[in-house]
């Protein structure tokens, strides 16, 4: 057995400590929290399984790498402090343990990454024999290994879109969604996740790695960003009210261009409410969907809709995120020291747990 920590227990640390407590591979070792309030508190209550198992939260992070985890499971953010969040994964990197994580955003492709973000990891893989693999929460497989798949279908590629489609309001996040993304604000506020150049910083690694796989070369990376507000106030049932006239949509779009010709595209579509951008591309039902589509002979459509934690599609798309970080533990440990990226890891079927059920 793997014995993996858990650090961080947000949106993704619940999926995870359940991804972890499912996988015949690997055993929970210990639970990482920041918050006073959740310290003692029991993983299974931490992650929603409403039952044990046995262990107890700590804050104490070096005491939890200094036991010998083989593994950690890094869920906290790294948003909006990108310098810890990078800090932290070296820590654990040169403790010899193996690190999934979806915070690093640029080492989606670590090819293409900053030498002062690279390096350190580098480092702390030569000192202390662990290894990394970071992949997205949007989720990373719906940008890299779905895309790349499906096109190997088609007999001719003009263009590959990958779509997040996702309405917000069941999303229990609010300082990402009414801040960094700008849901609720006056539409003259520039929200970080939609400022120039940070889409192409955070979804420019996942154009490059496709690019690589599809064996093309990209003239530029280009942004499209759109913003529409709400016609009237809505009120969620996690955030809370959102005015009228403040934003209620945005739509960007990160296009590596070939020849001229925008040819992959990440794109986003989120909303407060169904009710505003009616126009813009919609889930089939429900709340949101992830969807892969191959522009050329034939045309291929792919949509995923996934469902987690009572019927939750916000939560849902970051279990099939968390459930490729945890899937690929029990290979990177076989795989040994080494910086990995999605083009490295497969996507393996999940042996051991077809009738498995969460403990």
């Amino acid at each position: 057995m793997v014995s993996t920590i858990v650090w961080g227990t947000g949106n993704i640390g619940r999926a995870a400590i359940r991804a972890v407590a499912a996988h015949p591979a690997l055993e929970l070792a210990a639970v990482v929290v920041h918050d006073p309030a959740k310290i003692g508190r029991d993983a299974g209550e931490l992650g929603g399984l409403g039952r044990r198992l046995g262990v107890a939260a700590t804050s104490d992070a070096g005491a939890a790498l200094a036991a010998g985890p083989r593994a950690v499971v890094y869920a906290a953010s790294g948003d909006i402090r990108p310098d810890e969040a990078l800090a932290d994964v070296v820590r654990a990197i040169r403790a010899g343990a193996v690190v999934v994580t979806p915070s690093l955003y640029a080492l989606y492709d670590h090819r293409g990454a900053p030498p002062e973000v690279r390096e350190p990891v580098l480092a702390a893989i030569a000192e202390g024999g662990g290894s990394l693999f970071v992949s997205g929460v949007d989720p990373g497989w719906g940008n890299d290994v779905l895309p790349l798949l499906v096109s190997g279908l088609a007999t001719t590629v003009d263009a590959v879109r990958c779509q997040e489609i996702f309405d917000y309001s069941t999303y229990d996040q609010p300082d990402s969604v009414r801040y960094l993304v700008g849901m609720g604000q006056p539409m003259d506020y520039e929200p970080p996740m939609l400022a120039p150049t940070v889409p192409s910083m955070v979804w420019g690694g996942q154009v490059r790695l496709m690019a690589r796989a599809l064996g093309a070369e990209l003239d530029e990376i280009r942004e499209h960003v759109e913003r529409l507000p709400l016609d009237a106030t809505v009120t969620t049932a996690s955030m809370g009210a959102f005015e009228a006239g403040t934003q209620g949509a945005a739509r960007f779009e990160v296009q590596g261009v070939v020849g001229g010709v925008p040819r992959i595209v990440v794109e986003h579509v989120t909303r407060i409410h169904p009710s505003c951008a009616p126009g813009w591309p919609l889930p089939p039902s429900g709340a949101g969907a992830h969807r892969v589509i191959i522009e050329g002979l034939p045309r291929i459509e792919v949509t995923v809709e996934a469902v987690d934690e009572e019927g939750n599609r916000s939560a849902g798309g970051n279990a099939t995120a968390v459930g490729r970080l945890v899937g690929a533990i029990d290979w990177l440990v076989a795989a040994g020291p080494g910086l990995y990226d999605a083009l490295d890891v497969p996507l393996r079927p999940a042996a051991g747990r077809l009738g498995r059920r969460l403990p």
